[in-house]
């Protein structure tokens, strides 16, 4: 993978991240049989969501499942400063959601599967077990 990820901004990392919750959503969707293109994308807003990773981010905290390092990664993509603006939800909601994607961006550019795969299946059941529901 890269060799510089520690060097990686929050953003760069956020941006990564996006798209590998996406994708490990949208596999995890499929194996559950839904097929509608509609069930889909209903169902992965309650995983990708802005308010969902803040849920779920403040689960993590309550049960203390992020290492120091992961802690720190986590805050250099929430204390990044995006261009654009929050979409149905407030700035803070969005930055905690940023530096989710940026905890799960440097997991997948440092070639950590096995703790990438522990924390999204985390998160995935979370979500099923209606931990972020409001």
């Amino acid at each position: 993978m890269l060799e510089n990820v520690k060097n990686q901004s929050g953003l760069s990392l956020a941006f990564i991240g996006d798209a590998v919750d996406e994708l490990f959503i949208r596999r995890y969707l499929l194996s559950t049989g839904l097929t509608k293109v509609n069930q889909l994308q209903r169902r992965s807003k309650e995983f990708v969501s802005a308010k969902a990773h803040a849920k779920l981010f403040s689960l993590m905290q309550e049960e203390n499942i992020l290492s120091a390092d992961e802690l720190s990664i986590f805050k250099r993509g929430r204390n990044s400063h995006p261009h654009t603006k929050a979409k149905n939800t407030d700035a803070v909601t969005y930055q905690i959601s940023t530096g989710v994607e940026a905890l799960l961006g440097y997991l997948y550019l440092e070639d950590d599967q096995e703790r990438l795969k522990e924390i999204i299946g985390w998160m995935i059941k979370k979500v099923e077990d209606g931990e972020t529901r409001e």
